[in-house]
């Protein structure tokens, strides 16, 4: 068992601590492997196709297939690239996804370590992603690649910052389940006061931006401009190929998996909603499972169903819509939570933010074409779209 508290075994604390590791990279391994059937499954049945269905039973050993084929492909670093920028970048992008796996309860006392400060770790680790991502861009020497890894980073950083606030707003509203004025950012805590009500129903807006901030940090459609074939010839990671290529695919599913899991435990109770601290750790640990599922498929239907955004579009979206919202979001905690007014204020508050949101996406999905624009094709030559 992977508990908090006590050594595997009773073994000594550095064997304990390699074990979990293992444990962690072997389970996290085979979850990315399925997670990509999972997806082309899910897509093919959103887009009325049938998917992988040749390889094993229902196209289950397609991912094991796939897997084999990465490794044994030929492995080529372009001539002019820088050599050590362009072998570790790859590790740079994984070593971040991996550490954040490691601070998630994934049931009660079940994970690897129990952070006190585990919130606000997760939060110094998602930025250290980025540095892999511009490595891979600069050490190939590629400068569509670069041009990929500077809109990577750019899209991060910008999205990073709604994304934090959110979690922020969460912490906050903590402070009046822990009963002190300072809250608590232990996500084990964090699950278990959510026993009675997941804090989505409080931090409905809050949700709504974690999860859109979530898509573009996953650079997952429609958000995916930096690695999208139509842009710039695949991103970043263009002049990667074989087990290196792989590592960026394992990185990708990997903190898909890792943000659903944390998304499940900070926004919709992870283990102990709706069976308490008191369930079985079998049940704990599946309706984690569940919830990290649903998250996942939610990602996938998003992919299939909304169109990639322009970089000028995906940009202002951020400035212009996410953070002002987030910002104002977190205000309105802190009068509430100031003057200790009813928790019904925050589910009313942020239940109207969400729905502004939603309508400003909707009214911005059917807008027209702008003047500018429309000049721009004329200027041009080509017909008006």
């Amino acid at each position: 068992m992977m508990l908090f508290a006590d050594p595997l075994f009773g073994l000594p604390s550095w064997t304990d601590a390699i074990i979990r590791v293992v444990l962690v990279v072997l389970a996290m391994t085979i979850v990315v492997m399925y997670l990509t059937y999972g997806e082309r499954k899910v897509v093919a049945r959103f887009q009325q196709r049938l998917g992988p269905t040749e390889t094993g039973p229902g196209g289950l050993i397609q991912a094991f297939a796939d897997a084999f084929k990465l490794v044994l492909k030929e492995d080529i670093r372009p001539t002019n690239a820088d050599r050590w920028v362009f072998e570790l970048a790859p590790y740079a992008t994984f070593v971040p996804v991996f550490m954040v796996l490691l601070a998630l309860p994934f049931a009660h006392d079940w994970g690897v370590r129990d952070l006190g400060l585990g919130l606000f770790y997760v939060f110094a680790i998602l930025g250290l992603n980025i540095v892999g991502i511009m490595m891979a861009g600069l050490g190939s020497g590629n400068k569509y690649a670069l041009l990929g890894g500077i809109r990577a980073a750019a899209q991060m950083i910008s999205y990073e910052i709604p994304l934090v606030i959110s979690l922020l707003c969460v912490a906050m509203i903590t402070s009046a389940d822990t009963g002190n004025e300072i809250g608590t950012l232990n996500l084990n805590v964090i699950a278990a006061l959510q026993e009675d009500r997941p804090y989505v129903l409080l931090q409905p807006l809050a949700f709504l931006i974690f999860f859109t901030a979530m898509l573009s940090e996953l650079h997952r459609a429609p958000f995916d401009i930096p690695v999208a074939e139509s842009e710039i010839v695949g991103g970043y990671f263009v002049e990667y190929s074989g087990i290196r290529w792989s590592m960026f695919q394992l990185s990708e599913y990997a903190s898909m998996w890792g943000f659903s899991v944390f998304g499940s435990v900070v926004f919709l109770g992870g283990w102990a909603f709706p069976f308490g601290a008191d369930a079985h750790w079998s049940v704990q640990l599946a309706t984690t499972m569940v919830k990290s599922l649903s998250f996942i498929v939610l990602i996938f239907w998003v992919r299939t169903t909304v169109p990639r955004l322009r970089i000028d579009q995906l940009m202002s979206f951020c400035w212009k819509v996410l953070l002002p919202m987030s910002i104002v979001q977190m205000l309105m905690n802190g009068v509430i939570l100031a003057y200790d007014w009813p928790q019904e204020l925050l589910t009313l508050t942020s239940g109207a933010g969400a729905a502004l949101l939603v309508a400003i996406i909707i009214k911005r999905a059917v807008r027209r074409p702008s003047k500018d624009i429309v000049g721009t094709y004329k200027t041009l030559g080509a017909p008006a779209q």
